[in-house]
């Protein structure tokens, strides 16, 4: 088989429990534990797994590659999973029957698999095993844990609405770290007094990038063929407000990173403008925000930052 080169490409790393709606198999395991599980999944082993929380998120990813000849994918997402490869098979099976275009798997066999991201150049891990997660985040790599029940996605629609929060998911934690320990006002006071300052990167700086390489792709598709619509969208939603603003603004632009629309909304509930602009999935650092998002968005928790210590 020719080698097949990971660089320049936007990797995801997916575990099966965020892409797919596992309740019924994790309460077996549970509640009768391994060899029940296994006699399980082999019993259901044609039973098509229902979507999950990032079923959508990662079908309209990968429906992008439709930008590029087949053999040079600009995406590609590849399984994370603590199953052993005999209790993998059902969940390659659903991926088949779903249509996905996903070949590529690493079983691990109940040990964490996030310690191969790096080898495998990605940008991003999404699981619902909140631990992992944090084991990750904490040996600086990008991950974040699924929250909420899983969503109805609309098959007919091909757009991708990506929604981040700012600090604590795209950059550092450092302005929130002045928020917590001085208030508003003095939060305030230091994002004006250092407007110009861009703010370290945080965990998906890198992930946003990748998703604008594809955007700039859509761009050529749109300068050759004036009929194309635009796909992908993205969006930052923060607690900033003015003056705080126009640091985040400067930051992404010395980034060399850009975004559609920014909502600076000065402590409005973060939930009721999911509700409108309907992202696919929407990134934040504070379980507290995502709380009002998971009940209609499919949400992220990317536990970074001081704030995320206290909470453990």
């Amino acid at each position: 088989m020719p080698s097949f080169e990971l660089a320049d490409r936007l990797v995801i790393g997916i575990a099966s429990s965020a892409l797919f709606d596992l309740a019924e198999s994790d309460a077996v395991f549970r509640e009768r534990g391994e060899e029940a599980y296994r006699a399980y999944q082999e019993e259901h082993l044609d039973d098509t797994l229902r979507p999950g929380v990032a079923f959508g998120f990662v079908r309209r990813l990968l429906s992008l590659n439709d930008l590029c000849a087949p053999q040079d994918p600009l995406v590609e997402v590849i399984i994370l999973s603590r199953n052993d490869p005999d209790t993998g098979l059902r969940v390659m099976r659903s991926i088949q029957a779903h249509g996905l275009p996903i070949s590529r798997a690493v079983f691990r066999q109940g040990r964490s698999p996030y310690p191969y991201m790096t080898a495998l150049n990605m940008s991003l891990f999404l699981s619902a095993d909140g631990p992992d997660v944090r084991e990750a985040v904490s040996a600086g790599l990008p991950a974040g844990h699924v929250l909420g029940s899983p969503y109805a996605d609309d098959l007919t629609d091909r757009d991708l609405r990506i929604a981040f929060d700012f600090d604590g998911v795209l950059a550092s934690d450092a302005a929130e770290q002045v928020y917590q320990s001085g208030g508003l006002e003095e939060f305030r006071a230091h994002e004006a007094l250092n407007a110009g300052i861009p703010h370290d990167p945080g965990p998906l700086r890198d992930f946003l990038a990748g998703v604008n390489r594809i955007q700039r792709r859509e761009e050529e598709r749109r300068r050759n063929d004036p009929g194309y619509a635009i796909r992908v969208h993205v969006s930052i939603v923060t607690a900033r407000n003015a003056p705080a603003h126009e640091r985040a603004v400067r930051s992404l632009k010395e980034w060399g990173v850009t975004v559609n629309d920014a909502f600076f909304l000065g402590g409005i509930d973060k939930g009721a403008i999911m509700e409108v602009l309907r992202p696919h999935i929407f990134f934040d650092d504070q379980v507290t925000h995502l709380a009002s998002t998971s009940r209609t968005t499919p949400s992220v928790h990317i536990p970074f930052g001081k704030i995320n210590e206290t909470a453990c």
